[in-house]
């Protein structure tokens, strides 16, 4: 980019994506957020206030810097001229195909296209594009608006404009790019999604509660939540879509999803987004 990107289209007002419309709006940016669920959508908009007063406290977002502009729409075919569109639907490789696909049809070549996902290699993801070298990936940790590193991933026919645009823009937000190679699941998702799995077996077999769990792990090996007090905040559905793509993709037993978190999922315990998960935290939020 030969200027300072000053806008964003981001696609999904789930968790991952209204976090990363709320980092972007609080840089300054103006966010085009896009979303077929109304109900979703609504809720995405009404949250963006607690998630830039949650950042301000925290110090993450810079001072001085009016936010930038949020506008929401339910059609990609609403978003006008971007510097960049974010990809944040559910962790599925035919819907992100299809997403993704659609969006080339609309903005113009050359704008980067961005898929978020922490497990679908980029290539495969890139398979129904007219211009595939536009695609890059990356995994935003969640909270978005709240961590400021972000795993990047180049993939093999992404160009290297592309790769000098999203750096750019990740510049622009305050965010630490590390880029790594397109193959399933990365880095943290290799790493981290196979102990939480790990964790949730441990806890099934009854060797130990889920606060031991936790509090070893935080205590003798010095992670920072635990590892089922992360799956929670993850959410434990949008964790077994990781691990599944995982097992598929590379056939390690390691990553099938755990009897134990398979459990909770089908008693509707998604985590902190549903009030309950590994842990119990009472109201779901709003």
């Amino acid at each position: 980019m030969d200027r300072k990107p000053q806008s964003l289209a981001v696609l999904g007002a789930g968790v991952m994506g209204s976090g990363i419309a709320a980092m972007a709006v609080g840089h300054g940016m103006d966010v085009f957020l896009v979303e077929v669920d109304e109900n979703v959508l609504a809720r995405a908009r009404d949250r963006l206030p607690d998630q830039l007063r949650h950042a301000q406290m925290l110090g993450v977002l810079p001072t001085g810097r009016p936010p930038g502009n949020l506008s929401i729409s339910t059609s990609i075919r609403d978003v006008g001229v971007v510097d960049a569109v974010i990809e944040a639907v559910t962790e599925e490789s035919q819907l992100k195909r299809k997403v993704l696909a659609e969006t080339a049809t609309v903005v113009g070549p050359g704008t980067p296209l961005v898929s978020n996902t922490s497990s679908i290699p980029i290539d495969e993801l890139a398979a129904d594009l007219p211009r595939p070298e536009d695609l890059v990936g990356t995994h935003f940790m969640n909270p978005a608006y709240l961590i400021t590193m972000v795993e990047v991933v180049r993939g093999p026919r992404t160009s290297h404009e592309t790769m000098a645009a999203v750096i750019a823009l990740l510049d622009a937000l305050g965010r630490r790019a590390i880029v790594v190679r397109d193959t399933p699941g990365f880095v943290t998702s290799r790493l981290l999604h196979s102990m939480i799995n790990d964790a949730a077996r441990i806890v099934g077999e009854g060797v130990a509660a889920v606060e031991d769990v936790d509090a070893l792990l935080e205590g003798c090996l010095g992670h920072s939540t635990g590892p089922l007090r992360t799956a929670d905040l993850i959410g434990l559905d949008n964790l077994a879509d990781s691990l599944i793509a995982l097992h598929e993709r590379t056939g390690e037993d390691r990553y099938r999803p755990a009897p134990e978190l398979i459990h909770r999922i089908r008693h509707g315990h998604l985590g902190r987004k549903a009030g309950r998960g590994f842990y119990d935290y009472g109201e779901v939020p709003s």
